[in-house]
């Protein structure tokens, strides 16, 4: 999958999902920017080491990553993009399934 940045219109969708910053310590790097880092690196493939400079760095966006998923702020997300495409007719919630078994695991996962 090749990545793409989100639009100002799916980050002002997103903005209200993600946790605000401590407001202690050091500066918090940009919340767009590491977005667009972790979007792509999970859309890509690439390696945190190897996500472009233009959305940071890997060693701020992966623990981002994981803090936002305690917050549980993905799900929010998920869900406020299920609803938008609903609400507008892009997809029949009657008509939707996930099925994990045509998702390949990694070499050596726990199954």
């Amino acid at each position: 999958m090749q990545f793409q940045e989100l639009t100002d219109k799916q980050r002002d969708a997103i903005k209200p999902h993600i946790p605000k910053p401590a407001g202690t310590g050091r500066p918090h790097s940009n919340d767009r920017m590491i977005l667009d880092g972790i979007i792509c690196v999970l859309a890509s493939g690439y390696g945190w080491s190897e996500m472009p400079k233009t959305c940071g760095d890997g060693s701020t966006a992966n623990p981002r990553l994981r803090r936002w998923q305690e917050f549980g702020t993905w799900k929010k997300i998920l869900g406020r993009a299920i609803k938008s495409a609903h609400k507008s007719g892009r997809i029949d919630l009657q008509k939707t399934s996930i099925d994990s078994s045509s998702v390949p695991s990694k070499k050596g996962a726990i199954l």
